[in-house]
């Protein structure tokens, strides 16, 4: 009967069918992967047995100048080499260089405006270096200074040798300055608020460029849109800035007896003990002289931070900061601080954030892996919302359910890229579409669906994701429409992923595939490559079909149910229901049947009916007529047509 039934679906689907634009050879065209498996990248999306990565550590000094916005700064870079190859220079990062006003960044926003470079504040901005200087090479101690070329937001040194493979380490000195930014590129800048200024302070020193098995070095310039792609390494943290001031900052702080006063530090005792949000320093204290241990000079702050890619920090005279514990699966805890001004304070405000803070940073940790930080400190700054290793930057105005948002946002964010660290200069989605789709799955648990949103119509919001003028998923925001990118960085992969979990792999085989990316790939440098192949491997189903639609290409969905007949014209020999696909992405098919007698029933149909067909015919065992055929009734696939999913009698 099998046969029987195989062969008679395939005579009626020579039926004519709707012109469309599917291509069944292309849908599911071989070779989606352009590149074997290797010893450096398994097949299967691991690392390979000889994978390898560079690594960068950071010791570094800041000085804050607050009439200037200037910060001075050394840094004491320790590179380690674990390529095979010998390297006769290095690439480095300054990306202060985009607030210059002949950077390529500047060159490039439009007479209209841009959310990118200083948004036409008048100042000199970029990194001034008075000090590049060879430590030692190679385990031998040099002191000599070192020829540089900087090109926009690039910086090459020259050694005097190469940097052996396999390990060889170079130390060397930089010292440096640079004048913050009002506003800088909506992920650092200068906040003015009744009790002093905010200073938010990010891509702050010169970071090592990537070298990696992929592209070599990873130079691409810093021009706004596309973020960062770096080494993992520790970093020794030293900020010295005015006596008033609190600051926060990535990392552990080493001296809290020096910068808090007695009854600070017994609440920061408390606050680490504590399930519910205790004030260090509340709205009260922050003109009060004995909130601070002096209120003249300058104190320096020490921070440590281990296996991060990264460190930004905060410092204000301004602060209200309190605290509260997170509890993290393997019975560690970490410590959820938020750092705001006192126009920010509020019961449907910031004094909710450490709450919030926690309930996302344990929601992830039990889901996903669990957070590595010793603290995870929320700023209120001039900044719609940024991310960092351990802080985040998020906006003073934000309140109620947009608070929540940007802030579990923010910090899922230290899932991706700040453990799973992928190329966001490169690959936009990698880190903010994997991160929106994590923040569906928090919000909708947060407090038992307190901010929870209604349900989503799938077919508009796929109309709405394929339109024809976006560029494709995989294109770099370097390469998008800045308006552009909110939609293909962040809320179509999202949705793509949720349509896998969903309606293509079900939860437990998608869940399963995802937490094997992230241990696989935890402070490592993941592709698109690694991570599609892990999601196939490990949930055993080839997706292909779906990465070339919705990602490489900007493919749009369409099934219609086109016609209704009898076999043999007798409702009893049951019915031939007629589909077709009529866009390029194919998509499986759900089905409510109902009969005339009333009867509804339910079905499914793989994506497989599509291989090699345009359109798919098939018997559906009924005894009597039918009364309606409706393609995804609950509207739960990428179907992008509406009108043409429902035939009725």
């Amino acid at each position: 009967m099998a046969l029987c039934l195989a062969f008679g679906a395939h005579v009626y689907a020579q039926t004519p069918a709707p012109a469309n634009n599917y291509d069944y050879t292309e849908a599911f065209a071989p070779f989606f992967y352009t590149q074997n498996g290797n010893s450096y990248r398994s097949a299967s999306g691991k690392p390979g047995p000889a994978y390898w990565q560079n690594s960068a550590d950071y010791q570094l000094k800041a000085k804050l100048d607050e009439a200037n916005n200037k910060i001075s700064g050394l840094e004491v870079l320790t590179y380690t080499n674990n390529s095979p190859d010998e390297l006769s220079f290095i690439w480095m990062q300054l990306d202060q260089n985009l607030f210059r006003e002949d950077s390529r960044g500047t060159a490039i926003i439009p007479p209209t405006g841009s959310r990118n470079g200083s948004k036409g504040q008048k100042f000199e901005g970029g990194n001034q270096l008075s000090a590049v200087k060879l430590l030692s090479i190679n385990g031998k101690n040099q002191s000599v200074d070192l020829k540089y070329l900087v090109n926009d937001t690039r910086m090459q040194i020259f050694l005097p040798e190469n940097l052996k493979a396999g390990g060889g380490v170079l130390k060397l000195q930089i010292d440096f300055s640079f004048i913050s930014p009002e506003y800088g590129s909506d992920r650092m800048g200068v906040l003015q608020t009744k009790n002093g200024k905010i200073f938010s302070i990010a891509q702050w020193y010169p970071r090592m460029c990537v070298y990696d098995d992929v592209n070599g070095w990873n130079t691409t310039p810093y021009t706004g849109p596309g973020e960062f792609y770096l080494e993992y390494g520790d970093f020794d943290i030293s900020i010295t800035a005015p006596a008033k001031h609190i600051v926060v900052c990535s990392g552990e702080l080493q001296n809290a007896e020096q910068v808090y006063t007695a009854e600070q530090l017994q609440r920061w005792k408390e606050a680490a003990k504590s399930e519910s949000t205790v004030m260090i320093r509340n709205a009260n204290e922050v003109n009060s002289a004995t909130s601070r241990p002096k209120q003249d000079g300058e104190l320096t702050w020490h921070f440590k931070m281990k296996n991060t890619r990264d460190v930004a920090w905060a410092s204000s005279a301004a602060f209200v900061v309190d605290a509260a514990r997170i509890n993290l699966p393997s019975g560690k805890s970490s410590l959820a601080i938020s750092a705001y001004p006192v126009e920010s304070a509020g019961a449907n405000a910031w004094s909710r954030s450490t709450e919030y803070v926690k309930k996302s940073i344990e929601f992830y940790s039990k889901n996903l892996y669990e957070y590595t930080y010793p603290a995870a400190v929320n700023v209120a700054g001039s900044q719609g919302g940024m991310e960092y290793p351990g802080i985040v930057f998020c906006s003073w105005k934000s309140t109620k359910s947009s608070l929540w948002g940007v802030t579990d946002h923010e910090f899922g964010h230290n899932w991706f890229p700040m453990i799973v660290g992928s190329n966001e200069r490169l690959y936009g989605w990698m880190d903010e579409g994997l991160n929106t789709f994590i923040n569906s799955l928090s919000t909708y648990e947060f407090n038992n669906g307190e901010y929870r949103p209604e349900r989503t119509d799938m077919h508009k919001l796929a109309n709405y994701l394929t339109n024809p003028l976006f560029e494709p998923v995989m294109a770099s925001p370097d390469n998008m429409k800045e308006s552009h990118i909110g939609v293909l960085c962040y809320y179509k992969p999202s949705a793509g992923l949720t349509f896998l979990r969903e309606q293509v792999l079900g939860k437990e085989r998608f869940d399963r595939a995802f937490k094997a990316y992230i241990d696989r790939w935890a402070f490592k440098h993941p592709t698109p490559a690694d991570f599609f192949r892990t999601i196939e491997n490990v949930a055993g189903e080839d997706l292909s079909w779906f990465w070339r639609g919705w990602f490489t290409n900007n493919w749009r969905a369409d099934i219609a149910v086109t016609d209704v007949k009898y076999a043999k014209d007798n409702p009893k020999n049951g019915a031939l229901i007629t589909l077709a696909c009529l866009e390029k992405m194919p998509l499986p098919v759900t089905l409510q049947i109902q009969t005339v007698s009333g009867k509804t029933e339910t079905i499914n149909l793989p994506i497989e009916i599509w291989k090699r067909n345009n359109t798919w015919t098939f018997l559906y065992p009924s005894t009597e007529e039918l009364k309606s055929v409706n393609f995804d009734p609950e509207r739960v696939l990428l179907d992008v047509n509406s009108d043409n999913d429902y035939w009725v009698r």
